[in-house]
């Protein structure tokens, strides 16, 4: 986002703020008229139908909770504490408005249930007028969603949320994302820019993890979400949260939008591409023609390629600082050890056969033993605490691409 940056700061408040509160207008007005056509469906009373057409307020802080209703989602998280979630709702001072929208699948059953729950919850007398389940989610409820509301609400139970889309939806409009570390919100939250619901802890327990959870929803809404929206300066400007708006917008536009991924691809990849490409075919193809003799080369010889399990020298335990002289026999037959490189590569045991490879250290010929065996050989520092099993193996030397052919590669 070249300049992208400095263009959204430059944005003056006063006009971000009044977009912003036109297009929550407009999804007070989205939602009311799909509220009358919800209760008309149902042949709702007369009273009820009035009631309805003046749903919400379109100056109150505004959460809305919109995805598909698959129970790991915990759409009704909010639900935990009704008490609660009704004072907050109805403050006199910090009122709060809460707008669900999302279908279940047609087999989900548990899913289908939560909706009952909202709606059940939502169409109490108390609340009708601030709390709201929008029916029949499509295209045109999210988008007035992601451009209306005020906060993004996602409290997916770890670890189970895939990325989190409508969430980078909705900050690029300037919506604030209030959510669980999970999914892409890992990498965006900052508390520059949004929220976070509690410290990414995972508990065996999900029940209890779910009340863990809802308490701590209650506690960064009540203590840091509703002051920032309502602290005004002399009844003007929520400066704070403009703040926030802003970082919101660069952070998704600069880390995760496609312009940026295309930038990506085009500076790693499609460029370098060109520019061997370029290298390649120059002084009449002589690059290339040395490769392709590489690669034939490598292709005929490397099935002659053995290495033996790694041996440490010395036994017993060792201590951190010391160091660790490790030895290995390979058998390169006719390539020649600066053909090759022999690397060591250990890490923690997941289980008897398999290792989690955290390092690699270059192994360098140590003797060389006739008919195309050498003895290889490195030093290892013992830097941490802990139980660590290693392994060897052969690749050869070059570009990438003939390091990371496939077939070319000979493990201990």
């Amino acid at each position: 986002m070249p300049g992208g940056g400095r263009q959204i700061d430059e944005i003056y408040d006063e006009e971000l703020w009044h977009a912003h509160e036109l297009n929550r207008a407009r999804l007070i007005r989205s939602c009311r008229k799909r509220l009358v056509e919800q209760y008309g469906r149902r042949n709702a009373s007369s009273s009820v139908m009035r009631e309805v057409e003046s749903v919400m307020d379109q100056d109150i802080l505004t959460i809305a909770f919109a995805r598909r209703f698959a129970t790991y989602k915990r759409a009704a998280l909010l639900l935990k504490d009704t008490e609660r979630l009704e004072a907050l709702v109805n403050s006199k001072s910090r009122p709060v408005q809460l707008i669900f929208a999302g279908k279940a699948h047609p087999m989900d059953n548990e899913g289908k249930e939560l909706i009952r729950k909202l709606v059940a919850f939502a169409n109490q007398s108390g609340l009708r007028h601030r709390v709201v389940f929008l029916e029949n989610y499509d295209l045109h409820v999210a988008r007035r969603l992601v451009q209306g509301a005020d906060v993004w609400l996602n409290n997916p139970r770890r670890p189970f949320e895939a990325c989190g889309t409508s969430g980078m939806k909705a900050a690029v409009n300037g919506v604030l994302n209030l959510s669980v570390l999970d999914g892409w919100w890992c990498e965006g939250y900052d508390e520059s820019r949004g929220w976070r619901i509690g410290n990414g802890e995972e508990f065996e327990d999900s029940e209890y993890q779910d009340r863990v959870e809802a308490q701590a929803l209650y506690n960064v809404l009540e203590n840091d979400v509703i002051p920032c929206f309502y602290d005004r300066e002399n009844g003007g400007l929520p400066l704070r949260w403009l703040k926030m708006m802003k970082a919101s917008i660069k952070m998704v536009m600069q880390d995760f939008s496609a312009q940026r991924m295309v930038d990506d691809y085009r500076q790693r990849f499609y460029r370098p591409a060109v520019d061997n490409y370029g290298k390649l075919l120059a002084d009449d193809g002589r690059a290339a023609k040395a490769l392709s003799q590489t690669s034939a080369h490598l292709a005929a010889l490397w099935q002659q390629v053995r290495i033996e399990p790694p041996a440490r020298a010395g036994d017993g335990l060792i201590r951190v600082g010391e160091r660790l002289k490790v030895t290995t026999q390979v058998h390169l037959g006719e390539l020649s050890p600066d053909e090759v490189w022999v690397e060591l590569c250990y890490g923690p045991p997941k289980s008897v056969e398999e290792l989690e490879i955290q390092f690699r250290v270059r192994m360098s010929v140590a003797e060389e033993r006739g008919n195309g065996d050498y003895l290889f050989a490195c030093d290892v520092a013992c830097s941490t605490a802990g139980r660590y099993g290693f392994t060897a193996r052969v690749t050869p030397k070059g570009d990438y691409w003939t390091r990371s052919h496939p077939g070319w590669i000979t493990w201990a």
